[in-house]
């Protein structure tokens, strides 16, 4: 590996670009990940021209959160973005970004898109975020605005983020006519996580993600097209991964795999080894040490991933033997959990047990629709969602025989010394990253904050209601609490 100095003192002509795309709740659902419910041409295409990881993971299935750790190397619990930006999370003081280590490094930086990551003035991208009058939803707006700052950018070497809008809910059908051909909901099934769920409600969603999907194909056809045009393939690293994994029920905010599992690509001509299929483990806090290398910035004090870089070549390079993931909150409720897989086996381990937390009606409520019917009642498809309202403080999955972690081990005595070991290892991964729920006052202070959050904005809502009035937006203050109780490691 090139020398940290050496790499610092690259000239902005050997400097490679950065395009970093980013999607909105989508799942590894294309084709190069075995998903062909649409057509994905130019997915299929790029992963074929560098690295197409299967095992590619958000740190935290929540919007904010996740990105929160492409931008910082850092799992939430330590960068602080431990919820949604518009609920008021937001990171510690003085965390470094990406996009400001860029910068500083002489970096051309734009944002297109949403970057939902707070506070604004910690990822000073040069441009307008949001071009006035965009659709996060027109795939053609956003090469468009790229194209007009890489103009300007002319030979400075540059940082973009490309933040497709697709597929967050809710789809409201074509987009500048686009997908040409819509999926009905005579064309899909429910996602294999449901198990036996099917409603006609449950398929016009899913009909809906897949239709979106397919938008996101379209704009990756064209930026790779806008590279080529612009003869920047061999001179732009592109990295293409999802916040996290879909918006139904035991995806989103939660820790299972339909959640976690994000897509994740490496593309870059003459220096990734193209037709690659890796099964390594690979996670967001990978995202940031990968793209400094490469533009020869010195890496921050503290990261929590690893770079990519050695992956570049085809080679066998000795990973991870385990993955970690986490879950604190999504909008202003409490939740946390910690979770920890290896090949076979994953740990759960829900520090608040008993205590309900979403999942099981983010962003729609055709499941629990679904599981209203009384035939479902006392059955194990009900028994696996209610896991999400009402936890145990343990749940342990075989994901040989179990890849939908629908049936709890936790308590099989013949898994005893799997369950340990798992539960050692967690353990070993939040002390050696500060994990600030460690601290029992921390995570009383924290868990009472946000409770009296909820009650105060529950009464002001009902009160709004009596009186007729708008109620008001639940948006928590989480400044003065990390300016009263920073985490432990602090």
């Amino acid at each position: 590996m090139t020398d940290e100095k050496t790499r610092a003192q690259k000239n902005e002509t050997q400097r490679p670009n950065i395009l970093l795309i980013t999607l909105d709740d989508m799942g590894p659902t294309a084709g190069c990940w075995g998903d062909h419910t649409v057509p994905t041409p130019n997915i299929d295409r790029m992963a074929a021209e560098g690295i197409c990881f299967t095992r590619g993971y958000t740190t935290h299935a929540s919007c904010s959160p996740a990105r929160s750790s492409l931008f910082t190397g850092l799992y939430t619990h330590q960068n602080g973005h431990y919820g949604l930006g518009h609920r008021g999370y937001q990171l510690h003081r003085g965390v470094p970004t990406l996009p400001a280590l860029l910068k500083q490094a002489g970096y051309r930086t734009c944002a297109v898109g949403k970057v939902h990551v707070e506070p604004t003035e910690a990822l000073p991208f040069e441009t307008q975020w949001e071009p006035k009058g965009m659709s996060r939803r027109d795939v053609y707006a956003y090469p468009k605005n790229i194209e007009r700052f890489i103009d300007d950018a002319g030979e400075t070497p540059w940082f973009v983020l490309c933040s497709l809008g697709d597929p967050h809910r809710p789809y409201k059908g074509q987009e500048n006519n686009l997908p040409e051909k819509m999926l009905t909901s005579d064309d899909v099934i429910p996602f294999p996580s449901h198990g036996a769920l099917d409603t006609p409600e449950m398929r016009k969603e899913v009909a809906g993600y897949y239709n979106a999907v397919q938008r996101i194909d379209i704009a990756v056809g064209l930026m790779m097209d806008l590279l080529k045009r612009k003869g920047l393939n061999e001179k732009t690293l592109v990295v293409f991964t999802s916040d996290h994994g879909p918006p139904f029920a035991r995806g989103k905010t939660t820790t299972y795999e339909f959640g976690t599992r994000v897509p994740y690509i490496v593309r870059w001509p003459g220096q990734v080894s193209p037709q690659q299929v890796r099964n390594d483990f690979v996670i967001h806090v990978d995202v940031m040490p990968t793209v400094l290398e490469v533009a020869g910035v010195p890496l921050p004090d503290i990261q929590a991933g690893r770079s990519l870089v050695p992956l570049f070549e085809d080679a066998d390079v000795s990973w991870r033997d385990e993955l970690f993931t986490e879950f604190t909150a999504h909008g202003a409720g409490f939740a946390p959990q910690r979770t920890v897989r290896t090949d076979r086996y994953k740990l759960i381990h829900n520090l608040y047990p008993g205590h309900p937390k979403p999942g099981i009606t983010v962003d729609g409520s055709e499941v629990h629709q679904a599981l209203s019917d009384p035939k479902w009642t006392g059955t194990d498809i009900a028994r696996i969602f209610q896991r999400i309202e009402n936890p145990a403080e343990f749940e342990l999955y075989d994901l040989d025989n179990d890849p939908l972690e629908h049936h709890n081990l936790s308590d099989d005595p013949a898994l005893t010394d799997v369950k340990k070991d798992l539960q050692s290892r967690l353990l070993t991964w939040r002390q050696e990253t500060f994990d600030p729920l460690l601290d029992e006052a921390y995570f009383e202070r924290l868990k009472t904050h946000t409770e009296t959050h909820e009650k105060i904005h529950k009464q002001a809502t009902e009160t709004a209601r009596e009186k007729g009035t708008d109620p008001p937006y639940n948006r928590i203050d989480m400044r003065s609490f990390q300016e009263d109780w920073p985490p432990p490691w602090k």
